[in-house]
């Protein structure tokens, strides 16, 4: 059962406070602004993300361009802070902050602990596989087991879940109870709004792929491609990229195996699914969307327990629940 979303009394010009809102993957950083617009009584600041010691180095040197910490990943969050003309403070080096509000605590900077603190679940969690058992055996950094770890840090005040599924698989891997609160999540909460959308094709089958390989896991790139040939079946075959994964590769790979398939390395991920009769996929949280959208779904994990994980749908007001939270915790 979804916790109840806390009393938030209003909020006088005098009690205005500095928030940190610290960005990662282009879906962390979008959906945190969600978050800020919601708070405009507030001053919100950006962050693309960032770490300390060793990974800072490892960063600085491009050792880490398959992470959030670089690559394309980085170069995507700041142009959409740019975009949106958002005030930006490179590791939150100015200091003095109410509030820090992330969307992972795999990695938690050094500047922000014991900052009040906000974490917002981005999506889809990693399996507990081996990596998540020697991380936890061993003590090791919790991101050498990817976002298997997530929530697991304890840095925060409140961590704001998808549902009520994902507030009992955080609980069973040892997050504190108390400290889950079921929001929803911005951009997963209203799915049934993606089917209005521009996207010029429609009836196909999408096949959507996943940076496996840039993460160090296995991946069977030309099998995935037959497969999606196989469902196909003769129909239009389109394909979307995941924006953290090597574009010339794969297409490289899409055009030897698929050669009259459609690719798309941009675009709205979410309308593309909407306008799909099958989705294809290994792993990715674009799941959601499309079972919540009741498209046929054929990917690498048990669609019963991915159903009963789906985010809530609440008319898209996650964004607004979890300002909410953070209108708590800073009163």
């Amino acid at each position: 059962m979804a916790a109840a979303l806390p009393y938030v009394p209003s909020v006088d010009a005098s009690a205005r406070r500095r928030l940190l809102f610290i960005g990662g993957s282009l879906n962390q950083t979008s959906m945190l602004h969600r978050v800020a617009r919601e708070l405009p009584e507030h001053a919100c600041v950006f962050a693309p993300f960032y770490a300390d010691g060793l990974l800072r180095a490892l960063a600085q040197r491009g050792r880490l361009d398959f992470t959030i910490l670089g690559g394309r990943a980085r170069e995507m969050t700041e142009d959409y802070l740019r975009e949106h003309d958002l005030p930006v403070d490179p590791r939150g080096a100015a200091g003095g902050y109410d509030l820090v509000v992330m969307g992972t605590d795999l990695v938690v900077p050094r500047n922000v602990r014991g900052v009040p603190m906000v974490l917002v679940q981005e999506g889809m969690t990693d399996p507990e596989d081996w990596r998540y058992r020697l991380v936890r055996r061993l003590r090791l950094p919790r991101y050498l087991a990817n976002t298997s770890m997530t929530g697991l840090s304890g840095a925060y005040q409140a961590f704001c879940v998808a549902s009520p599924g994902y507030r009992d698989l955080f609980v069973g891997k040892g997050a504190d109870p108390a400290k889950l609160v079921v929001t929803g999540l911005p951009g997963f909460d209203n799915v049934a709004s993606y089917r209005r959308n521009d996207f010029p094709h429609r009836h196909y089958v999408l096949g959507v792929t996943s940076c496996l390989r840039e993460t160090l896991k296995p991946e069977d790139r030309p099998a995935f491609l037959r497969r999606c040939l196989d469902i196909a079946a003769g129909r239009t075959l389109v394909f979307k990229l995941h924006p953290n994964e090597n574009w010339e590769r794969a297409r490289r790979e899409i055009e030897h195996h698929c050669p009259r398939a459609l690719v798309f390395d941009r675009g709205n991920t979410n309308h593309m699914v909407a306008n799909a009769d099958v989705v294809v996929t290994r792993y990715s949280t674009v799941v959601y969307v499309a079972l919540a959208l009741d498209k046929e779904v054929h990917a690498d994990l048990d669609l019963a327990s991915l159903r009963a994980l789906l985010p809530i749908q609440n008319g898209g007001t996650s964004a607004r629940r979890i300002a909410h939270v953070c209108q708590h915790l800073l009163a």
